[in-house]
């Protein structure tokens, strides 16, 4: 007869095993909700209807769209009817020196300005450097692949990113992933947000490497903030449909 406790031991090696992976996914799915409270993401989460005021809170408002889009927006244009490389990147970076002044002025969570200034600046440097328009959006690309490669990684891993963001918000923690139907959602939409980054490098890449700088800048203004929104309202709908009465953020 076999021994009972040769039986037993790889389940205790088992839990042993799946409490240090709870716990890093607990502490890892905290620290994305927080950053997602910040971002406003949780206000929208938990509201049982969806206006236009709560989606442009989410995008930042008024001021945070400005931030987002009008220096891309600038340097385009510039670039478009000059063809000259530097006054497109001065414009562009001028912009952004202005909205985060406006913000360390005013004591307005001057954050969001000044991540997008370093942005802006960093993606001037580089196009200065080579020489090329088209370098200044490279960073972006880069961005893209990494949120796309951690996406990737948390489906495979069977920790979808988006649950652990809807379920540290919404206070269930990880128990969506024990309901097959939540499971399937967050999973589901882990992969629609892995499309919305991978479709961004599918579309732009090749413009890229064509040196087309005003295709590249027009679809990284449409594929940016438009694109996002669009997801956004889309994973609420999922969100409200597996979660109809949100449960209250814990405190």
């Amino acid at each position: 007869m076999a021994d009972p406790d040769a039986r037993r031991e790889p389940d205790d090696q088992r839990a042993d095993a799946a409490g240090p992976e709870q716990d890093g996914a607990n502490e890892f799915g905290r620290q994305l909700a927080a950053a997602a409270e910040r971002s406003g993401l949780g206000g929208i989460a938990r509201e049982e209807t969806l206006t236009g005021r709560d989606l442009l809170g989410a995008l930042g408002g008024v001021r945070g769209l400005a931030e987002a889009i009008l220096p891309g927006l600038v340097f385009l244009v510039v670039y478009t009817f000059t063809k000259e490389l530097v006054p497109a990147l001065a414009a562009s970076l001028g912009l952004a020196v202005i909205f985060t002044v406006v913000r360390l002025v005013r004591r307005s969570g001057p954050t969001q300005a000044i991540a997008g200034l370093i942005g802006v600046g960093a993606s001037a440097a580089l196009a200065l450097w080579t020489g090329r328009a088209e370098d200044n959006y490279v960073l972006g690309f880069y961005t893209n692949a990494a949120y796309a490669v951690a996406l990737l990684v948390s489906l495979l891993v069977g920790w979808p990113l988006i649950g652990l963001i809807v379920g540290f918000l919404l206070g269930d923690g990880t128990s969506w992933r024990t309901e097959r139907r939540k499971l399937r959602a967050m999973q589901f939409l882990t992969l629609i947000w892995l499309g919305l980054f991978t479709a961004r490098l599918v579309v732009q890449v090749p413009f890229y490497f064509a040196g087309n700088v005003e295709a590249l800048g027009a679809t990284r203004l449409l594929m940016g903030v438009p694109l996002y929104a669009l997801v956004l309202v889309f994973t609420w709908l999922v969100v409200r449909a597996v979660y109809p009465s949100a449960p209250r953020a814990p405190e």
